[in-house]
């Protein structure tokens, strides 16, 4: 069995070219309204009325807006920006949906292609990370339905301690023992999680693994806040139920 591929952090392996995307400048195409954000600085400084706060997430939509129009124009530079950006998480939910390195290695793959096809479609009613991940959720149950109508079962990433886990846990600044204890620790809740449903998997590594807000989760998942927090509350219950069956 071939080893497992490096995750995208460690050089970067994904290779998605935009078909037929041409360069249409060599300037970079810089966000409008930044060259007044020194005035809004100052204005701040001397008792404006914009916080800091609401300067930034002013911009951060300014920002996010000029790299939607920068894609959908098939500028190459944005959409390599964009997969530097995104591809570890990508990657990680789906090795984690899917428990098995190679099949998430080439998922990635075709989820960018998809996320480049489709961002024409892409309607700005919820943040571009939140649209990829749902392109991703998507991407992620129809490989695990098509490894089941296979025969395919999920492989077992996470029962032992990874030889990757262990060469971290080498080079960490904690202690061998803790940092291996930690790494064992680490390998437990994965191979927990690996033992949930796919709906209850997918929402304890939303919200637990990655962090994502409840509203994000309801735009992923097109579910109901209500529903996504009661099943959520009914997975972590069965994840400690499991874990404390492998403890024993």
């Amino acid at each position: 069995m071939s080893s497992a591929p490096s995750p995208p952090g460690r050089g970067g392996w994904v290779q998605v070219v935009a078909p037929g995307a041409k360069r249409r400048s060599r300037n970079p195409i810089r966000s409008p309204g930044v060259g007044s954000r020194r005035k809004s600085q100052r204005d701040a400084a001397e008792g404006g009325a914009l916080s800091s706060g609401v300067l930034e997430v002013g911009l951060d939509a300014v920002s996010e807006r000029v790299k939607i129009s920068r894609l959908r124009r098939r500028d190459p530079d944005a959409f390599e920006a964009l997969v530097k950006e995104h591809q570890d998480k990508v990657y990680d939910f789906c090795v984690r949906m899917l428990n098995d390195r190679e099949e998430a290695h080439d998922l990635v793959q075709e989820i960018f292609v998809s996320v480049h096809q489709h961002l024409d479609k892409f309607r700005m009613d919820a943040r571009l990370s939140t649209w990829i991940f749902r392109i991703t959720k998507n991407h992620c149950i129809n490989r695990l339905k098509y490894l089941k109508r296979h025969g395919r079962g999920r492989s077992e990433e996470y029962g032992e301690v990874s030889e990757a886990a262990l060469h971290d846990a080498v080079g960490s600044p904690q202690k061998p023992d803790e940092a291996l204890s930690a790494a064992r620790e680490r390998a437990l809740v994965h191979a927990a999680i690996a033992q949930l449903d796919e709906d209850q998997r997918m929402l304890v590594v939303l919200r637990d693994i990655e962090g994502l807000s409840y509203e994000e989760i309801v735009e992923i998942t097109e579910l109901a806040e209500g529903t996504v927090k009661s099943r959520l509350h009914r997975a972590r219950e069965k994840l400690a139920d499991i874990i404390a069956g492998m403890d024993g």
